[in-house]
Formats: C-alpha cells, sequence, structure tokens
C-alpha cells in the first residue's frame, strides 16, 4: 500500500478503485523534473475528506501536481410504476 492510500485512510475515505500508470514523460518541465509517476485513486470522500488530502498533497515534496474531481453518481433508471390493472366487467 503507498503512502497515498494509507494516508486516505487514515482520514476515513473508502478507496474504490487504484490505477498505477507508471513513470511517464511531463507535457513541461517541473520543478526540473521531466519524467513523473502517475497514479489514479478513485476515492468514496466527504468534502472535508477531500479538503485535507489536498492540503496533505500541497505539502509532500514528492508529489508535483495533482487534480481532484467529482465523478457525478450515476442515476439509476427508475423502473416503470406499475400501475394496478383494472379488470372493467360488461354488463
Amino acid at each position: 500500500m503507498t503512502t497515498l492510500e494509507t494516508t486516505v485512510k487514515g482520514l476515513g475515505a473508502e478507496i474504490t478503485k487504484t490505477e498505477n500508470w507508471g513513470k511517464r514523460r511531463l507535457a513541461y518541465e517541473i520543478k526540473k523534473q521531466r519524467e513523473g509517476t502517475y497514479a489514479v485513486l478513485e476515492v468514496s470522500a466527504e468534502p472535508a475528506m477531500v479538503k485535507e488530502f489536498e492540503r496533505q498533497l500541497r505539502l509532500n515534496e514528492n508529489v508535483l501536481r495533482f487534480m481532484s474531481t467529482r465523478i457525478p453518481v450515476l442515476k439509476r433508471a427508475r423502473p416503470e410504476a406499475k400501475t394496478p390493472e383494472v379488470v372493467e366487467e360488461v354488463v
């Protein structure tokens, strides 16, 4: 488990998916670095937890850049409301 994952779990958030994209060349030089390791963490957390995690990332000298986005929750299709069948009697 990486230090970022332990930090997220320490804040009380739940990690749903982790992807390590490996070392890649940066589009431009950042802090005299030409390459960086990319990682994607999908986390289920409260906004306060995300804010604290971002604060800790800013303090971490090993992190060059980070980006937090919100993934919209897909609404499940509601099943059609079943109407009670009406049986008509013709007299």
